[in-house]
């Protein structure tokens, strides 16, 4: 299947914005003292059309971030093959009747926040279905419209992870609420993973990713600045 196709915006240039993007990760990185490889750009793909995602991963773009199982798999189809290296972290919500073509399409699955969808995890694994690297998911901000496990209850759910799934668990993610100050809920999500023995930390959107890196983000996800308005 051939990806949607439509016109980028006249003002906007993905690969140039990539460039300066990048350009902030590394000195975000380097004025907070991190040294060696810099944090991980996830471009956030999302209903962008083809010609904006082209472009970056001409420029070397190699990770990406969707939100629906259904969406990136039309997407990405046949893409593998042309694009060596290419990384798919599904970053949004995930039902658990969708675990298993999630497990086959994507390398890192950033939302799991329950244990219905750990154990749907864990039940294909045992059938020999690949499973994904995992981030547990964190509702720093306690919103309850929002996905993701509650602070008070992340270690105990990450102790499940290894003890009772034992799925390949990597790190944590969160979004905080959009209208409070971003820098907090980093500090939060660091604490948690620091005192569960976890390396990385997805955080950081297209509003305060340079503040993410600054507290420890590894990777962060950004859509609107680097693809412009959808």
């Amino acid at each position: 299947m051939t990806p949607q196709t439509a016109s980028p915006t006249a003002d906007h240039d993905p690969v140039a914005a990539r460039a300066g993007i990048l350009d902030r990760i590394a000195a975000a990185a380097k004025s907070s003292g991190r040294e060696g490889t810099p944090p991980t750009l996830v471009a956030v793909s999302k209903q962008q059309p083809w010609s904006r995602v082209k472009p970056v991963l001409e420029a070397g773009q190699r990770v990406f971030g969707e939100n629906r199982v259904q969406e990136a798999s039309e997407r990405w189809q046949g893409q593998r093959d042309l694009w060596p290296g290419l990384e798919l972290r599904l970053i949004g919500p995930l039902q658990s009747n969708k675990a298993r073509a999630a497990m086959e399409l994507f390398d890192v699955l950033e939302s799991v926040d329950r244990d219905s969808l750990a154990r749907a995890l864990a039940d294909f694994q045992q059938k020999g279905v690949k499973a994904p690297r995992v981030f547990v998911q964190v509702n720093t901000g306690e919103e309850p419209q929002k996905a993701g496990v509650w602070p008070k209850e992340a270690d105990a759910f990450i102790a499940r992870i290894r003890s009772d799934y034992q799925l390949p668990l990597e790190g944590l993610m969160c979004i905080p609420p959009a209208e409070e100050p971003a820098g907090p809920h980093f500090a939060l999500l660091a604490r948690i993973a620091a005192r569960n023995g976890l390396g990385k930390l997805s955080m950081g959107m297209s509003g305060d990713f340079e503040i993410a890196v600054r507290f420890g983000a590894t990777s962060v996800r950004v859509g609107a600045a680097l693809f412009g308005a959808r």
